[in-house]
């Protein structure tokens, strides 16, 4: 028989024992084969699909706020909170500015700023005052003297009363001749820094109660409930305002060294 003969009577043979073996158990070395693959092959698990929250549509615990403690939602209490936060800060920028004269004149620094609060009364103007700064200039002459020239001559003797009028301490004016008048600027003592202190502290007590009066005629105004949202919004701005307040007063004292 030849080689390929053989080789296809084997293979028929072959093909014809394994299809007889299909109608029997399967032999120790075939079962063993067969346990090896099925415990070979991967298992099948079930698979799940977890779905999560679109991030957009996340929204944070801390965007839910009570209904309690929500920001003001009528209209009127808006409105009146509005006019009250600009009356109290309009009182604390009042305040800050007299504050900044009283440390300029207690830490002895010579500035024009000090005669800022003169105001003058000029013949043809009526009651209406103007400032000095409009009638005539000021500047300083060796750190320790204030030179106010008048634009006008006429105009020297009613800047003269001014000065007098306006009752600031340690001023003094010298008239120099018929445009000029200087204003010698000693250095402040330790009474005179505290007692710009002293000033500044009652200008702060008055400043205190006027934001007071402030949020008592909003608070009445709006006829707001007890423990309602407006009313601890109205006290939180008067609380901040008079913080402020506060404030600007330790600074003049830590700045002077007053007590």
């Amino acid at each position: 028989m030849s080689l390929p003969g053989a080789v296809r009577l084997a293979a028929s043979s072959s093909s014809r024992a394994v299809s007889r073996s299909n109608l029997r158990f399967p032999s120790s070395t075939q079962s063993s084969f067969i346990h090896n693959a099925i415990s070979r092959s991967p298992k099948k698990t079930p698979s799940y699909i977890r779905h999560y929250a679109s991030k957009s549509k996340v929204k944070s615990t801390a965007d839910l706020i009570p209904g309690s403690k929500l920001a003001l939602t009528s209209e009127v209490a808006r409105l009146e909170y509005g006019k009250s936060e600009a009356k109290m800060s309009a009182a604390v920028e009042w305040y800050r500015k007299e504050v900044a004269g009283l440390e300029t004149r207690a830490s002895g620094r010579v500035t024009p700023a000090l005669l800022s609060p003169v105001r003058i009364e000029l013949s043809g103007k009526g009651k209406d005052l103007v400032k000095l700064e409009e009638v005539a200039t000021i500047g300083v002459r060796d750190g320790s003297a204030l030179i106010i020239t008048v634009f006008e001559e006429h105009n020297l003797k009613a800047v003269e009363q001014a000065l007098y009028a306006a009752k600031l301490p340690n001023i003094v004016p010298q008239r120099q001749d018929s445009r000029t008048v200087k204003i010698p600027i000693p250095r402040p003592t330790v009474e005179a820094r505290n007692a710009l202190t002293a000033t500044a502290q009652r200008m702060a007590e008055d400043a205190r109660v006027q934001l007071r009066k402030i949020q008592q005629a909003s608070v009445k105004k709006g006829d707001f409930k007890k423990h309602s949202v407006e009313l601890e919004e109205f006290q939180k701005l008067v609380d901040r305002n008079t913080a402020e307040v506060d404030k600007i007063l330790t600074h003049m004292k830590k700045s002077t060294g007053a007590r």
